[in-house]
């Protein structure tokens, strides 16, 4: 009897090759979902953080428009009324309007501060004036608040109920009765917000 060659028990060339591009695959699907849920990750923090940045804008907002007081500013040589809304040239709405609070004054009445909100390369600014009155050549201070934004409307609603975009009104009293803020942001959603003052 003769006797036999032992038979080889390891892998061919073969099914190596087939177990590597099994576990390539494998590799390249895990890759592809972990990148994909860091990606999602990262834009859900990118639109929390966004979310929240408008969500304290518009509390800031609120918060200074709702102290806001009848009473009008001298700067310089001019009077300006109590509250001021328009627009600049680009169409986008400008507000400044007296405000109580600050360090009170020397004189009755002088508590308080003007302030101001506008929207400048892409940002809605704050803007605070060191006094309700002061000379002409007085510059605010700016804050930006929130960035990303591309247009800014601000509706005032006047005693008979309608909508205006400007402030003051003739016959209207110093402050209007709410305010509309609508906010266009960089990728075409818009905001709106309504507060009541009076």
């Amino acid at each position: 009897m003769t006797a036999r060659a032992p038979r080889s028990t390891g892998f061919t060339l073969i099914e190596i090759l087939i177990a590597l591009s099994i576990l390539a695959l494998i590799a390249l699907l895990g890759y592809r979902a972990t990148s994909s849920l860091a990606q999602s990750e990262s834009r859900l923090a990118e639109e929390s953080a966004r979310w929240r940045t408008l969500d304290a804008l518009f509390a800031r907002l609120e918060g200074d428009m709702r102290a806001a007081v009848p009473r009008a500013v001298r700067s310089g040589n001019s009077t300006e009324p109590a509250w001021v809304g328009g627009t600049d040239d680009a169409g986008n709405a400008t507000i400044r309007f007296s405000r109580a609070g600050g360090e009170p004054g020397n004189e009755p009445g002088a508590a308080g501060q003007r302030i101001g909100y506008r929207l400048a390369n892409g940002a809605i600014e704050v803007d605070y004036w060191p006094h309700l009155d002061q000379p002409g050549d007085v510059a605010p201070t700016a804050f930006v608040l929130a960035d990303g934004i591309a247009g800014l409307r601000v509706d005032y609603l006047d005693s008979l109920g309608e909508w205006r975009d400007r402030w003051p009104v003739l016959g209207e009293p110093a402050l209007p009765r709410a305010v509309r803020v609508v906010l266009a942001q960089g990728d075409g959603t818009t905001v709106e917000r309504w507060l009541a003052l009076r």
